[in-house]
């Protein structure tokens, strides 16, 4: 959404960025760096290829904000020698000057990802491709998800939209929905949101839901697979 940024400190010592406008912080004010970790590096990508092991990931992240996610995931992938396909959506764009702000390059190995990142963002664009590393490959999206259309499937979605108090429109079954359908043959579903309404949607569509345990000030968290997963 838009609206006036500014930079807040979080309790991990990382930084987030808050909307004034809507009164939402992009992190969790506990630790921006902790949850992205925790939720999407941790109980995502290392609980897929724990099933799947591979060589090569795709990833859709739906609210792609100040990109902390994908630079903790670029940088395991670096580490690990796992080609990334990484599409982010994020109608609202972070400037780029607020974007060096944040300084998370303090918390990734591999400043050269950082760095061709930072180069090569322009917030103003609505489509860009930046190929930041021989290994890792990132499409930017200016685009709302109800719009978005992939001719392929992700391995994973990270959905990591502003809350739902804040952002109901997309945690309603429509775009719940429309995000599943791009989900490969034994893909997994990752939010640090949980709801009723989000777990109903999910088993409905025959998803195995789990529950870990959330990033820290939040109890749950949610994880859930394509059936066809379960019989893999």
């Amino acid at each position: 959404m838009e609206g006036k940024l500014t930079i807040l400190p979080t309790l991990d010592g990382s930084l987030t960025f808050y909307n004034q406008t809507i009164h939402q912080s992009y992190h969790s004010v506990n630790g921006a760096l902790q949850e992205a970790r925790h939720v999407f590096l941790e109980n995502g990508l290392f609980q897929y290829l724990q099933v799947f092991p591979k060589k090569e990931i795709s990833i859709l992240e739906v609210g792609f904000g100040a990109g902390l996610n994908f630079m903790v995931t670029a940088d395991y992938c670096e580490t690990q020698d796992i080609t990334l396909n990484y599409t982010g959506l994020e109608p609202y764009p972070i400037d780029r000057a607020l974007m060096i702000e944040s300084h998370y390059n303090k918390w990734i190995n591999h400043q050269k990802l950082w760095n061709n990142f930072i180069s090569t963002y322009k917030g103003a664009l609505s489509l860009i491709e930046m190929q930041l590393s021989t290994l890792i490959k990132l499409r930017f999206e200016k685009i709302l998800l109800e719009a978005f259309k992939s001719d392929k499937k992700f391995d994973l979605i990270y959905y990591d939209a502003f809350a739902p108090a804040t952002q109901p429109e997309l945690w309603e079954r429509d775009s719940i929905l429309h995000a599943l359908s791009m989900l490969a043959d034994n893909g997994m579903f990752v939010s640090y949101s949980i709801t009723g309404n989000l777990k109903r949607i999910l088993r409905a569509e025959g998803f195995t839901v789990e529950k870990p345990k959330g990033a820290a000030g939040k109890r749950e968290m949610v994880r859930a697979y394509k059936p066809t997963v379960v019989n893999a």
